[in-house]
């Protein structure tokens, strides 16, 4: 089934408190008859929008095609963490990919945050970023790891931001017995994604891209000048980016093969007033080591939005927060009685070594999806690099297209069950401890 549809009604925003909490912009309109282009990007997220920024200040000719609305899918919907680095560690790409690539990624990682911060800080500020992202163990052997990784982000690229905790530590700012020990990164942050992604598109407008959405591309005719066709129109471009992540319907192969659709689930508490103290001590965000993994902050009143993956199904399941409330309770007992106002669900991009695909499909067309849990800053930076490669700057394009994705095994019909296997696995060792 496209996975566009599965879960979601064509333009429906979901019923989360990112949505309650936001003014919704008008429609925009959808795609009429033939427009043409110097670029066409597929995907009105923070990758499409942000290419559609850079690429329009540089006085091309930019048209962005979504099938739902702007910020519809992950970039709307997740949990608004602003991480440091990839989902693999520094230390370990430094060991896969060596000292001088690893140091080219690790600066593309910084500049991803750099560049948030900065539009938060003067054209976006209602996105409301604030620092810290804590990363808790939730077994004690994997304390020396994680304290091994921060050593090697402090000694080889002065990242002096991010401080070990040992049990006390962590216990001492997130009020639970689950976990032994981690990290905090005061580099890192959070923030309301759904609000970014509107300043985003607001700010492709500003520099003269043209938005439209529910306009599904169905088909792409290769070639020197490429055509997009949709329901009701198409488009004629010299460029194309494919920027729909782990919503992108299968219209190239070469991208879908690298690109496995998971689902994750938010619940948002009733506002806890002086619970939320009893909770977290400092206004961060918190993700654990699970392979199935919670994650959650507190919002701007003062709600506990708690994520994780409970279901490894293509469809979501009926019942969101039940699932998501006792993974909840089990941590924080405390949150026993409070009730749950708000639960929804989203489909990210993962790939099968974490790290994001970045690839040329055809001479005139690339894609940015896959950003395995670590896109809110990444994708930002990905669509930066991809107006760079269309503008012919194809350094900085070349360094992550050169991390080289592969396929997962079995190719496109086998990736989900799969993954259903592995997470069912995962997630039984976690349940044991093992």
């Amino acid at each position: 089934m496209n996975p566009l549809y599965r879960n979601d009604r064509q333009g429906v925003l979901p019923d989360s408190w990112y949505v309650a909490s936001t003014d919704i912009p008008a429609d925009r309109p959808t795609l009429q008859g033939e427009v043409t282009a110097d670029v066409c990007i597929v995907g009105a997220g923070f990758t499409g929008l942000s290419a559609a920024r850079h690429l329009a200040s540089k006085g091309l000719d930019v048209v962005v095609v979504d099938a739902h609305r702007v910020g519809f899918g992950a970039s709307g919907r997740n949990g608004g963490q602003v991480c440091s680095g990839y989902n693999v560690p520094m230390r370990k790409l430094a060991e896969t990919y060596g000292a001088d690539h690893a140091r080219r990624l690790w600066d593309l990682a910084e500049e991803a945050k750099d560049d948030l911060r900065g539009l938060c800080q003067t054209a976006i500020p209602e996105a409301q970023y604030k620092p810290g992202i804590a990363e808790a163990a939730a077994k004690p052997g994997e304390v020396d790891g994680m304290h091994r990784d921060v050593e090697f982000l402090q000694q080889a690229y002065g990242h002096d931001t991010v401080h070990t905790l040992d049990r006390a530590g962590i216990n001492d700012l997130i009020k639970t017995d689950s976990y032994f020990g981690g990290h905090l990164d005061l580099g890192a942050g959070h923030i309301h994604p759904l609000r970014y992604a509107f300043g985003l598109a607001h700010l492709a407008e500003k520099t003269g891209a043209r938005i439209y959405e529910r306009s599904e591309v169905h088909h792409i005719a290769h070639g020197a000048t490429a055509v997009l066709c949709t329901s009701q129109g198409r488009i004629k471009a010299q460029h194309v980016i494919l920027a729909g992540n782990g919503y992108l319907p299968n219209i190239e192969r070469k991208v879908s093969a690298k690109i496995l659709p998971v689902n994750s689930f938010i619940a948002a508490t009733e506002p806890l007033g002086e619970l939320a103290a009893e909770i977290l001590s400092q206004d961060i965000a918190v993700s654990d080591s699970k392979f199935v993994l919670n994650y959650y902050r507190l919002s701007e009143d003062k709600r506990l939005l708690f994520g994780g993956r409970p279901s490894y199904q293509i469809a979501f399941p009926t019942d969101i927060s039940t699932t998501l409330r006792q993974r909840m309770t089990r941590m924080f007992p405390q949150l026993g009685d409070v009730r749950v106002d708000y639960a929804w669900g989203g489909t990210l991009g993962i790939t099968a070594n974490k790290l994001p695909a970045i690839q040329q499909v055809a001479p005139n067309v690339i894609s940015a999806s896959g950003f395995s849990g670590h896109g809110v800053a990444l994708t930002g930076l990905a669509g930066k690099v991809l107006a760079e490669a269309v503008a012919g700057q194809a350094g900085r394009f070349d360094t992550l297209a050169d991390l080289k994705t592969p396929n997962f095994p079995g190719g496109v019909a086998m990736r989900a069950p799969i993954l259903r296997l592995a997470m069912t696995w995962y997630a039984m060792r976690d349940r044991l401890g093992v």
